[in-house]
């Protein structure tokens, strides 16, 4: 049996270059920054994306709702649940296809949504002043994220 061994140092060399450790340190900063300011709408910030996500024209389908947030249908689902009892999502069988499922925000989810932009861009905002223009970050990560 082996007893090959890692020292500290090989830990501390990975987390000061691997990217996707960076990536997963910022997000769980972000998500928590971002939930904290949502917490008086008594939303989270991976909420406040979901009902983003429903802003549209015409009610989406399930599955281009969840390749949009690049989640599975099984997590989507899980996350549509607080969302419908709050009585801010409706889900409905498409009258196209009685199998699927089509998503829209309720006037009650429209309105919140309407109360969260302005914190959501006051926080951005806050975001960019203390680390300047994230334009190319969010290029690069939205790059990365088409590949998975």
């Amino acid at each position: 049996m082996s007893t090959d061994t890692l020292d500290f140092r090989t830990t501390l060399h990975v987390r000061d270059h691997c990217l996707c450790f960076a990536a997963q340190r910022a997000a769980r900063a972000l998500a928590r920054r971002f939930d904290a300011a949502f917490r008086p709408l008594d939303i989270t910030n991976g909420q406040f994306s979901l009902l983003m996500s429903l802003n549209q024209p015409r009610p989406p389908a399930m599955g281009s709702i969840a390749e949009f947030l690049g989640m599975d249908r099984t997590t989507l689902t899980a996350s549509l649940k607080p969302l419908e009892r709050r009585g801010l999502v409706a889900i409905a069988a498409d009258p196209e296809d009685r199998r699927s499922r089509r998503l829209s925000l309720t006037p009650a989810g429209h309105a919140l949504l309407v109360r969260a932009v302005p914190i959501w861009r006051e926080t951005i905002a806050a975001v960019e002043a203390e680390t300047g223009p994230v334009r190319e970050t969010r290029q690069a990560l939205l790059a990365l994220g088409k590949g998975g």
